[in-house]
Order: C-alpha cells, then sequence, then structure tokens
C-alpha cells in the first residue's frame, strides 16, 4: 500500500490541530499549521480576456514536427525587463526569426511586430504558434484573425513545451547578453545574429543547417 504525499501532509496537520500545534509549526519549514490550498491548474482564471488554447489541444502534427510552418515563440529581455526581442522558432527546420521592438513590449507592440515578421512567410509556413502564458500575449486573438495562425498556451512553468525555443534562446544570450539594454541593436543587428544562427549545422538535421532545410521547404 502507498500513500501519497498530500495524504501525509493531512494527516500532519490534522495533529496541529491539538495539543502538538506548537510542535508542529516549530517543525515545518512554513511554520503553518493548516494547508494551503492548491488551485488546480483546470479551474485556474484565465489572464487573458479571450479564452486560451492549451497546448493539450495542439495536433499530433505539430507535436511530432511531421509539417512544417509550426512554430514556437517567447521574449528574450533586457536589463530591468525594460526592453525585449521576440524570437521565433519553426519546429520542423529550426529556421530562427527575431523580431525587432525598439519601444515597448506589451501586448500591441508585440502583436505588430508579430504580425510583421510572419506576413513575410508563405502561406504554407504558417500553421500555428506556440507561446507561454506571458501577457505580452494578451491580444492573441487578433493576431490570430491578422494571419491565420492558432496561437496554443503552454501550461505555466512549462519551458520544455517550448522546447526548440528555449535552446535557441540560450544560444541567443552569446549575442544580447542578460543585463543589457537591447534597445541598442537594430533590425540589422537582428538579422545578421538570425543568419548566423540559420546557417549553423545542427546534429538534429543531420548535420544541415535551418536554412538549407527552410530552402527546401521552399524550392518547389
Amino acid at each position: 500500500m502507498r500513500v501519497s504525499v498530500e495524504t501525509i501532509y493531512q494527516a500532519v496537520y490534522l495533529q496541529a490541530r491539538g495539543g502538538m500545534k506548537r510542535e508542529v509549526t516549530h517543525a515545518l519549514r512554513t511554520g503553518r499549521t493548516r494547508r494551503k490550498t492548491r488551485t488546480d491548474p483546470e479551474q485556474r482564471a484565465s489572464r487573458f480576456i479571450d479564452p486560451m488554447i492549451n497546448i493539450s489541444q495542439r495536433p499530433a502534427e505539430v507535436q511530432d514536427r511531421a509539417v512544417p510552418g509550426h512554430w514556437e515563440g517567447d521574449l528574450i529581455t533586457g536589463a530591468a525587463n525594460g526592453s525585449a526581442i521576440a524570437t521565433l522558432v519553426e519546429r520542423t527546420t529550426r529556421y530562427l526569426m527575431l523580431v525587432h521592438l525598439p519601444g515597448r513590449h506589451d501586448a500591441v507592440s508585440l502583436r505588430d511586430g508579430l504580425v510583421a515578421t510572419i506576413s513575410t512567410l508563405p502561406e504554407h509556413l504558417r500553421g500555428s504558434l506556440t507561446w507561454d502564458q506571458g501577457t505580452e500575449m494578451a491580444l492573441h486573438k487578433s493576431f490570430t484573425m491578422a494571419t491565420g495562425m492558432d496561437v496554443y498556451f503552454c501550461d505555466p512553468h512549462s519551458p520544455w513545451q517550448r522546447g526548440s525555443n528555449e535552446n535557441t534562446n540560450g544560444l541567443l544570450r552569446q549575442y544580447f547578453p542578460k543585463g543589457t539594454d537591447l534597445r541598442v541593436h537594430t533590425p540589422a543587428d537582428l538579422e545578421l545574429v538570425a543568419h548566423e544562427l540559420n546557417s549553423r549545422p545542427r546534429k538534429t538535421l543531420g548535420w544541415a543547417t535551418p536554412a538549407e532545410r527552410l530552402r527546401d521547404l521552399l524550392t518547389p
């Protein structure tokens, strides 16, 4: 027979209601004598006005990378979160696109930047976008209406659900260190960095480059 962690905690807190309250308070790291209520993730209120589509509803063709045109996105931020660059990584080819955000990186600025960048892609490469639940994506519905791309949202604190994007963001920190002002970088600077990473052979691609894999998709 197995006893869950929750059952053990409930038993400990039950003892705290009697004469052992002082001992339990002293022993527990939190110092609480009552169990803190945990909210079921399915019952958490959405932080957006428009309903989110959870990543669990993302089609299988996106999950297994069988069909190109599905992207993962995120922000890398500068000093005190005062500046940011949006990053987009295509799941099949690992091709990187960087979105210049010279001023603010609120929901309006991000939506406009993403729409302008995605609009440069052919229609067959505009499949979907996977993002975390950051408030910068609050206008996801208007983004979808402008691009035709559904936005799928990761579970809270689950960066591995955007693994390709997370790995690429780590590489980008070589060029855009933490604690610096990212507003000093021009669109030309971002294009150069993206070109360098897209020209780097990847083991996961059989030592082809993201640029070569994307070129194959664009060549009739």
